[in-house]
């Protein structure tokens, strides 16, 4: 079972589990209010967060979405609390509360290609035959930035977009050098095949390069990552996108040359990166 972890007396987070696509779900205790970041993939994982905050004396006042993806909003019910999201979250949310999500619909828009195979099995795993599933507005809408106090701490939202989804939101809290991602960092998934683009990752890249924080929070990673892991994630998404522009989309050129610079092969992480940058390219 997921089980809550305490940064410090301010910043918690819940732990994602990969089958069934949860994400990082993560607390800001303030001294007058405690905001949530995600409402989770579920009506169940939702009420696990807020049960195990509850047994250490924390209940939610506010809740901010990093974006309009499933695994991201369906636990919004179960949280009572006001809702922030940005513009397009919003106008997101709205158009998939028309959806169905029974086996045949998810697999119809499968086949269409207007929804993922992996998030279609996992909604199935998470759910079960149990499908009361309503998607709720947020109720606090913003359109580039917004800044959240709740005593002595300050939660920075920025609308920051990117490849995975346009409407990818961040929420840095300054006084815990903590930063929250959301998904902004990962591939476009909703394509054929999945891709990052140059210009995207670029600009993304030197907007996040400014915040100065010792935990980074990205949404399906088992943990935190530091503030040298995540330099290094950011200067190899940095490398990957310059060589794929510098050698026009060459896979081969682009591997042998970070190869030779690094002096050794490429690991996975490596080649999946600039596989999904030729992808986009």
């Amino acid at each position: 079972m997921q089980k809550l972890t305490k940064i410090s007396d301010r910043l918690y987070y819940l732990p994602p589990v990969q089958v069934t696509d949860r994400p990082i779900l993560g607390a800001i205790v303030g001294e007058e209010k405690t905001v949530l970041i995600d409402s989770g993939n579920s009506s169940q994982h939702a009420k696990l967060f807020l049960q195990q905050l509850e047994e250490i004396g924390i209940s939610a006042d506010l809740l901010i979405l990093t974006h309009w993806h499933w695994d991201h909003v369906f636990g919004m019910r179960e949280i009572a609390v006001p809702s922030i999201s940005c513009k397009e979250t919003y106008g997101n949310i709205k158009e998939m509360q028309s959806l169905s999500w029974e086996d045949e619909d998810l697999d119809q828009r499968v086949e269409e290609g207007t929804e993922i195979p992996f998030c279609a099995d996992a909604i199935k795993e998470e759910f079960g035959t149990e499908r009361d599933i309503q998607v709720q507005l947020p109720t606090i809408v913003f359109e580039n930035r917004m800044t959240v106090h709740v005593g002595g701490v300050t939660c920075e939202i920025e609308h920051i977009g990117g490849d995975h989804s346009s409407d990818s939101c961040i929420v840095f809290i300054p006084e815990e050098k903590a930063l929250f991602l959301g998904d902004c960092l990962y591939a476009n998934l909703y394509a054929e095949k999945w891709n990052y683009t140059v210009g995207k990752i670029l600009k993304l890249v030197q907007q996040l390069e400014k915040y100065d924080a010792d935990s980074y929070f990205l949404s399906h990673h088992p943990a935190p990552l530091t503030k040298e892991e995540f330099s290094s994630f950011l200067q190899l998404l940095k490398n990957a996108a310059l060589l794929t522009q510098k050698h026009a989309g060459n896979e081969e050129a682009v591997r042998k040359e970070m190869a030779s610079t690094l002096q050794r092969e490429l690991n996975e992480d490596e080649i999946e990166t600039i596989g999904f940058f030729i992808n986009g390219w």
